[in-house]
This record gives C-alpha cells, structure tokens and sequence, in this order.
C-alpha cells in the first residue's frame, strides 16, 4: 500500500450533490455567506455547492485538484474547505491544506470534515490514523471538538463549532464575537420605514425589544434619513411616548441577561477589552451594568453557578418552561430563550464543546451529572405525538459525543403532553394542553412505561378504543 495509490484514488469521495451541502447551508443560515461578497470553494468536488450558490447571486469560484483544476485559488472574503481534510491520508498534507485555504480567507474559513459516529456508514480497515476503504480512499474521522481544536492551533485564532463537524474560523475576531452575539442574542429585524412616523415607530419597537434607545450608529440608513432632522433628546421623548413601559422594562431584563451569557461564554475564548466587544453589547453594558468590570464578575458568578448541581436543579424545577423530570429538563428550542439564564449557558456551554446540530426541536439538560442531547422531532407542530429522527449528545465530563439516527427504525420513541415542553403563554400550548387531557381522561397514561414508543403507543389507543385525529383524541368506529 503506498501514499500514492491513495492520493490517484480522492476524486471518489467527491459526490453530485442536488442541494447545497449541509457547511454551505449552515453558512447562509449563520450569514456567513451574503449577496456582494466573494466564495472560493477549495476542494469543490464536482461542483454543486458552486453551482448553487451562483444560482443564488453569490460571487462564487470553485477549484479542485481532478473535477476543476482550471479554477482559480484566488483570495476570497469566503473560503468554504468542505468535507475536504478527512480524505488526506497525509497528515502533513492535510495540515498544508488547512494553511493554504486560510491563507486565501480574507474574513472566514469554513471548515468541515467527517465525524467519528459515521464510522459504521464506511466499509474499511484501519490505516494510519484513519480508514482505508473499500474504494480505496481515505477517511479520517474526527472527534467531537477534535476538528475546532485542530484548526485553531493550525491556523493561530480562536475559532467557533458552527454544529457538529463544521468550524468557523474568523481572520477579525471582531467577526466572531458578533456571531457569537447572534447566537445568543439574534439581532431584531427594523422595521420598514416610509416617513417619518413609520421611522419613529421603528424606533419605538427597538426600545420595546431591548429595553433602551438605539444609537444612530445602530439604525439602518433609510431611518437615519428620515429622522436625521430630529435631535436625539427629542427622539428620545417621542420614543418613549409611545412604547409601552412594561415592553420597555422585560426587553431591559432580557438584554441585561443576554449580555451576561454572552460574557460568560466569551471567558471560554479569553476576554478582551470591551471596545474590542460588538457595538450592541458595548451599548448594553453601558446602559444596564454600572461598569464592564461589574458585568464581568457577574459573568463570572453565573459561570460559577453552573457547577452547582443544587442550584441547577432549583433552576430546573423553578423554570416557567420546560418539562422537569427525575433526571433532566426537557425544553423545546422556541421556548429555550424562557429558561433561567445559567440554563441557557447550560446549553451554550455544551454548543461550544461539540456544537448545536442544524436540526432540533427539544434540548435536554441532565441535571444528574452534565450532559445535553439535542433531540429531533421534525413533526413536532403538526403531530400530535411526534416521532424521534435523530439525537445528538455530548457528555460535558469527558467531551464525548454520540449520534443516533431513527430514520430506519419501525418503533420509534415519541412524544406525549407537548405542552409541557413550552412555556405556558406558547400559542399552541392550550390546543396541546386539551389534547393531554382528553388522553388522561381516556386512561391512555395509566402505564407510562408502555406508551413511549411507536407500537407500545398503538396498543394502549386500541385499548381504550380511541384514535386520533390531528390533535383530537375521538372513538374508534368499531368501539361505539
């Protein structure tokens, strides 16, 4: 076997792809990638990523070595390295691959790379410090945080896992804090403004949302024009005419604990000044701390926290949303942002281990050692009893994460009384809430450790002579 045989053979692993990749989407959806700046797709394979996001407006080159060798490796604002170090069998190589890609990035690389639970999914012997398949290529799979690890001591920056096998590296690191400020905190969508009323109105609403007046620097330009003949005294004023003061003091509450888990999670990549921190959260600090210096040991007292199983526990039972149950707190992701804030650095922390996956309705945060599965019920809405896809966990004690995938299973696990994974004011929370108790009126709960699985599910429905339709429990046919 030599280096060789492998190096002809890559160009196998290179798949036509009829939709973006999972990288490529993850990017768009993280705005990573937008209209006006330049992609190089390095290692593009046959090209459907390039072929996409052109059809999209995005100024996009792709090269590779076998499929497009004619393409330019040209400086780009976008370099995407996708699924492309796992099938060097070189590691110096693959190391030289990394650093000329980051070369070539003027504001981020993105990385990514097969992860070690795909292992069962490749056909091969082990070789080196991978997989020799039985097309002869190589696999070289990683470890959960194994591949952020890689690529920050490669490249020298701190980088973020955008999801489970794909890194963000940042060249300004003023980049990567305001992403990690959207990921905590997602900027608010302004208004659209015609005059000068509509322009006020969006004002109003930004107060409402976080709880203190927008500074000029802030707002888009078509409300600056529209309000630039007014004096920031008086728009101050009009604002708070008209914004509800109850509006005004919840989104206050909501930045000041956003701002703490964002300075929390900003002590796992070391602290910098505080003009080196997004202007928003500048402005937060400014308006709902008595000093950065404060803010931080705050930061600190709430990291501190979490390593407080008691506490933690108290913050399970005690949250408005959620379900709390002997071993952990089930919460799904629109309710996530409702949990006690040392919660959410909870879930946070274990998104910086491992990353969040891009697919997930429930999270669960055990409160018995530290551990956080993200569980996918992709019918969660529109199911009354959504069945389990996929789960992804990372044990927060040893790093190690798992995957495991439903997709061929004839009895999955599914979900009963979705209400109690919301928060209470969720609009579908009262329809979910009716359906539980028409069940448990129904003697559908009488033996819990029999419904939690597709068939268990049906036998005890025929038992009660029940079924259901859309979120209505009725009587079977041949039951009345």
């Amino acid at each position: 076997m030599t280096q060789q045989l492998w190096g002809s053979q890559r160009h196998h692993t290179a798949i036509g792809r009829a939709r973006l990749s999972l990288p490529a989407r993850r990017a768009l959806g993280d705005l990573q990638l937008r209209p006006g700046m330049a992609v190089l797709d390095y290692g593009c394979g046959r090209g459907g990523d390039v072929r996409a996001l052109q059809h999209l407006g995005l100024d996009v080159t792709g090269w590779d070595p076998v499929h497009f060798p004619e393409g330019q490796r040209r400086p780009a604002d976008v370099v995407l390295l996708t699924y492309v170090l796992n099938v060097i069998e070189d590691p110096a190589e693959r190391r030289r691959t990394l650093l000329r890609a980051w070369e070539l990035a003027g504001s981020v690389l993105v990385v990514s790379a097969r992860l070690r639970w795909e292992r069962n999914q490749i056909k091969g012997i082990e070789y080196g410090d991978g997989i020799l398949t039985q097309r002869r290529t190589f696999q070289h799979l990683y470890a959960a945080g194994e591949l952020r690890d890689y690529v920050e001591e490669a490249t020298g920056v701190r980088c973020l896992s955008a999801a489970p096998g794909i890194v963000y590296a940042f060249k300004d690191d003023s980049a990567r804090l305001s992403y990690l400020a959207r990921q905590i905190a997602p900027d608010g969508e302004w208004l659209a403004s015609e005059d000068t009323a509509s322009a006020i109105s969006a004002v109003v609403a930004h107060l409402e949302q976080r709880g203190r007046m927008p500074q000029l620097e802030e707002m888009p330009q078509p409300i600056i024009s529209l309000l630039g003949h007014l004096r920031p005294a008086e728009l101050k004023r009009l604002a708070e005419q008209e914004a509800d003061p109850v509006m005004v003091e919840r989104g206050a509450e909501r930045a000041a604990l956003d701002t703490l888990l964002f300075l929390a999670v900003e002590l796992f990549h070391g602290r910098g000044p505080a003009s080196s921190l997004p202007l928003p959260v500048q402005l937060d600090i400014r308006a709902f701390f008595p000093s950065y210096t404060e803010a931080c040991k705050r930061a600190d007292r709430l990291l501190f926290k979490l390593r407080d199983d008691a506490y933690v526990r108290r913050a399970m039972n005690g949250s408005i949303a959620g379900k709390f149950t002997a071993t952990a707190l089930y919460v799904h992701r629109r309710a996530l942002h409702r949990i006690p804030t040392v919660l959410r650095l909870y879930e946070q922390c274990a998104s910086i281990a491992a990353g969040r996956p891009g697919e997930w309705s429930v999270v669960k945060l055990r409160h018995q050692g530290r551990g956080v599965s993200w569980l996918d019920y992709p019918e969660f809405d529109t199911d009354p009893h959504p069945r389990l896809a996929a789960s992804y966990a990372v044990d927060l004690r040893t790093l190690k994460s798992s995957f495991t995938s439903y997709a061929d299973s004839v009895n999955r696990p599914l979900l009963h009384r979705k209400h109690e994974f919301l928060a209470e004011d969720d609009p579908d929370a009262p329809k979910y809430r009716r359906l539980t108790e028409a069940e448990v009126r129904a003697g559908l709960y009488e033996s819990p450790h029999l419904i939690g699985t597709e068939e268990g599910w049906e036998r005890e429905l025929a038992r009660c002579g029940r079924a259901l339709r859309g979120h209505r429990l009725v009587r079977r046919p041949d039951c009345t």
